[in-house]
């Protein structure tokens, strides 16, 4: 063969790699699922969890948290931008050029006292890793091991998130804010599930999770004697008739012909014993008054309120903000109202996009068993992974970690919250399939300008 025809020959199979590499991607979730069960990789993750669950941080204090991420990565060799919104790290894997495709993880804990009795119970009082953030982190490091060990099949850049404070703290939205998205064409992100079956993972498209926020107001009137009540201005009946009327924002003021609100309404239908509301005002928090016989000077409310769309979102607090000073004032009280946005900033609703809902099917088919990949109801609870939605095509799911012939696990939240260990190479493999695939399948599209590459790769 001619010089010629070898050098046309060498250049026609180089052109055409990405579409073999694409070609044969079917196997790679396979693969990685294996090599995250090797015994090696496995012990590593539980050793990883373990050492961040006995010493729990709460939000933005994570600093030996992140300084484990850190060493982590460096005995891997994978590059990474620290301090991001105090404790947050960013890794990146791969080429340092487009496309760019993220997958984020959780590192703080909560402000209660563990009551599971094992030999890695948190050491710190008064905080626990009761949401799982701790395996979070966990899996998302096993993917960086797996894709750093295989980073000559990335057609792009992986980059990793390990964020802050998504307990309350808006974490995402500061992340957002210091560059953690630059670049990046869509996120993926995960939350263990205490009653989904072990190597299940259940999700749906559009919304997930409900938008979030806060309220507390301090009802003001004039105290006094108990036996005479007509010369104080009672501030309990008037928290007392803002309560009742809160609960009726909801019944009475939502638009039943509203197209989400049918929506949701069909989702009940099927399922009434598992779906939720469509919008949610709740007021747990009431303390006024420290004696039998006497009138307080004053009452403290709050609560919370969340919906499925931003605009009914916004609509609550309008009307919360309403109907309390409103209802303070026809019985002769004032009002003051707090939505805590500096302590407590408003989570918006999580929803995941539609093609990305299409291609995590096919991904974690493929992984698991397309029977393991289940559609589930919205939930009322609320995620800070929805800030990187709003800025980027994103992808929100449960991973589940019962074992049928253990005991069943604890709600999160509970003090008696544990983590099924079994679960981390299935979290682990599906980080890296999912990102992995996404770079194959985005590479021939992307055409990124090179002044936003990531050269320090």
């Amino acid at each position: 063969m001619s010089l010629f025809n070898w050098v046309s020959l060498v250049l026609f199979l180089y052109l055409l790699s990405p579409i073999l590499s694409l070609n044969g991607s079917s196997d790679i979730p396979s693969r990685f699922l294996n090599y995250a069960k090797k015994r090696e990789l496995f012990d590593w993750m539980v050793g990883v969890r373990r050492k961040i669950h006995e010493n729990p941080e709460l939000g933005y204090e994570e600093f030996e948290t992140s300084k484990l991420i850190r060493a982590e990565l460096d005995k891997m060799g994978v590059k990474y931008k620290h301090p991001l919104s105090v404790t947050g790290v960013v890794g990146f894997i791969g080429s340092g050029k487009p496309p760019f495709v993220a997958l984020r993880a959780d590192m703080d804990a909560l402000a209660m006292q563990e009551m599971v009795e094992w030999e890695y119970k948190s050491k710190v009082s008064g905080k626990m890793h009761a949401c799982g953030h701790d395996s979070h982190v966990a899996m998302l490091l096993g993917a960086a091991k797996i894709l750093q060990d295989h980073r000559e099949e990335l057609k792009g850049t992986v980059v990793l998130i390990f964020q802050p404070a998504e307990e309350g703290g808006g974490g995402a939205k500061k992340m957002i804010d210091e560059g953690a998205l630059e670049n990046v064409n869509a996120i993926f992100g995960l939350h263990v599930a205490n009653k989904l079956p072990l190597g299940e993972v259940a999700s749906r498209a559009g919304p997930l999770l409900a938008g979030s926020g806060f309220f507390e107001a301090v009802i003001s009137g004039k105290g006094g004697h108990a036996a005479i009540p007509q010369h104080s201005i009672d501030p309990i009946l008037a928290a007392s008739n803002v309560i009742v009327s809160l609960q009726h924002l909801v019944s009475r003021e939502a638009d039943p012909l509203d197209s989400q609100i049918r929506m949701m309404q069909k989702i009940i239908e099927k399922d009434r014993d598992n779906a939720q509301l469509v919008d949610v005002v709740t007021v747990a928090k009431f303390q006024g008054g420290g004696a039998f016989n006497v009138i307080p000077d004053s009452v403290t409310i709050g609560g919370t309120f969340r919906a499925f769309l931003k605009e009914s979102f916004m609509q609550l607090r309008q009307r919360i903000e309403e109907v309390v000073t409103g209802q303070a004032a026809v019985q002769r009280c004032k009002a003051v109202i707090s939505f805590l946005e500096n302590e407590k900033p408003f989570f918006p609703p999580t929803i995941n996009d539609k093609n990305l809902h299409d291609y995590f099917r096919i991904v974690a088919g493929d992984v698991l068993g397309i029977d393991k990949v289940k559609d589930m109801q919205p939930l009322m609870g609320s995620e800070d992974f929805a800030f990187y939605q709003e800025m980027i095509p994103g992808y929100f799911f449960f991973l589940g970690m019962q074992n049928a012939t253990h005991k069943q696990l604890q709600s999160p939240h509970s003090p008696y919250f544990e983590i099924n260990e079994d679960v981390l190479p299935y979290g682990a493999a599906l980080h890296a399939s999912l990102a992995t695939r996404y770079l194959l399948q985005s590479h021939p599209e992307v055409t990124l300008p090179a002044e936003n590459d990531h050269d320090e790769l």
